[in-house]
């Protein structure tokens, strides 16, 4: 028996407060991606071990939302089934979050002659927890839509997490460059960094509170236990088979995907040190000298407050484009949306890699937050409708494989090949982390001509 006759159509009023602890994640997640960069190049990271450091989220992605997927599936508490996921993972990752900016002096209680590299790996174990955190949260949050909420929602449902996923960004981006404008108080990376921890756990928490999981009848509980136990009981590669196999459709959203993530990490981790770097024209400080780093300062502070001024530009039209994006895609069909969608993004990234100016590269980071709305809530709209009741936390878990297993690529392939693009500049030298823009865009382009591919019943 089907539950989905005892799920309530949701008002919007109560869709919008369904996704304010992914609010919370997205905020954490985004000064994450915007300062871990800076953070770990002040601890002497290269371009390659910051890539290295940046596997923590493909990996913990590829290992962990499948396994807490999975287990969520198979949990059935008084508090929920996903519940209990959302809040510890909130819970360990905000401490992760507050004690990440506090790795220099978290190495120092380790003795005054601790090796000069331990800070570094202090701060990649937390970027680690951090990753993971997310990843325990995020899948089992996802599950929520297919558990609770009726299937002709669910688009507008993922794309209301796509409104939140861009207002948390645009808060997280906006905040200390808006407080630097306004009252000319410029934020420390640690207060950054705080916010971020407390706007994680304060957002989820009021989701695990106010938000209230669908509770089967005795008979679907049995169902669902029932079903949950044949999942568990396979080998895991079984289960990514049934996955694959349930349409020949699910394949090819795997692999748009796949693509997709390529082109997005892309951007994702290497645009604050392109800022610095390219627009900016600050030279790879890893190795100069304290006296020589403190001439650019100034500039790499400035630099770092224009890339969140991008990103809570790029994050500011996800939020806008949310809702009417799902609404096209009622009208026109998901696919025809998504792949117009993509090929904005790889234009974006191309004017980037071209053009780096001011102007241009905030503009391009508009049109890329087009790409990036549709990327968060179309793909799962259209795998939605073939996921097995019962199985909702696996499935994510699975898919989330094609957006994690991407991200190694970008992570060692693209950061070796940034790492050993060096080139002069004056007496120093630099990297070309414009690269990761015009290997983005070819990721982009290939997604969007296989998502034209896909077979839906067009409207």
């Amino acid at each position: 028996m089907s539950g989905e006759e005892n799920l309530k159509k949701l008002s919007y009023a109560q869709l919008l407060n369904f996704c304010i602890g992914f609010f919370g994640l997205q905020f954490a997640w985004q000064m994450r991606i915007i300062l871990s960069g800076p953070l770990t190049e002040s601890l002497g990271a290269s371009p390659l071990l910051y890539g290295l450091i940046w596997l923590a989220g493909p990996v913990t992605g590829i290992v962990v939302q499948p396994i807490i997927g999975a287990l969520s599936d198979n949990t059935f508490t008084r508090f929920g089934r996903r519940i209990p996921y959302l809040f510890f993972g909130a819970l360990f990752g905000a401490i992760g979050l507050i004690l990440l900016p506090k790795s220099q002096f978290i190495s120092t209680l380790f003795g005054e002659n601790h090796p000069v590299w331990l800070a570094l790996f202090i701060s990649a174990i937390f970027i680690w927890i951090i990753d993971a955190c997310v990843n325990a949260a995020q899948g089992p949050y996802r599950a929520l839509i297919p558990d609770n909420i009726q299937k002709n929602q669910h688009a507008i449902a993922n794309s209301f997490l796509s409104f939140a996923i861009g207002l948390g960004s645009v808060v997280a981006a906006g905040a200390a460059p808006l407080l630097k404008s306004v009252f000319n108080y410029q934020m420390s990376v640690d207060q950054q960094f705080s916010m971020a921890g407390i706007a994680f756990i304060l957002g989820m928490l009021w989701t695990c509170i106010t938000f209230k999981e669908n509770i089967p009848t005795k008979e679907q509980l049995a169902e669902k236990k029932l079903e949950a136990k044949k999942t568990a009981s396979k080998p895991f590669i079984e289960n990514v088979k049934d996955f694959l196999s349930s349409s020949g459709e699910v394949g090819k959203i795997c692999t748009i995907q796949f693509f997709t993530w390529i082109g997005l990490m892309s951007l994702l981790i290497f645009f604050t040190q392109y800022v610095v770097h390219i627009l900016y024209q600050v030279p790879n400080t890893v190795g100069l000298e304290d006296n020589v780093i403190s001439i650019f300062e100034k500039t790499q502070i400035e630099a770092q407050n224009f890339a969140q001024i991008c990103f809570a530009f790029f994050n500011l039209i996800c939020f806008v484009v949310a809702i009417p994006i799902a609404k096209m895609a009622e009208i026109k069909g998901n696919k025809r949306v998504h792949a117009t969608s993509l090929a904005i993004m790889a234009f974006a990234y191309l004017l980037m890699a071209c053009l780096p100016n001011k102007v241009s590269v905030f503009m391009a980071m508009g049109l890329a937050g087009i790409g990036w709305a549709s990327t968060l809530s179309l793909p799962f709209a259209m795998l939605s409708k073939y996921i097995k009741e019962g199985t909702e936390g696996s499935a994510m878990g699975i898919f989330n494989i094609f957006i994690s297993a991407p991200q190694v690529l970008v992570c060692t392939l693209l950061a070796w090949f940034i790492n050993i693009s060096v080139y002069k500049m004056g007496e120093y030298t630099n990297n070309h982390w414009d690269y990761a823009f015009l290997f983005g865009a070819l990721m982009l382009i290939i997604s969007a001509f296989i998502t034209m591919s896909i077979k839906e019943n067009d409207k």
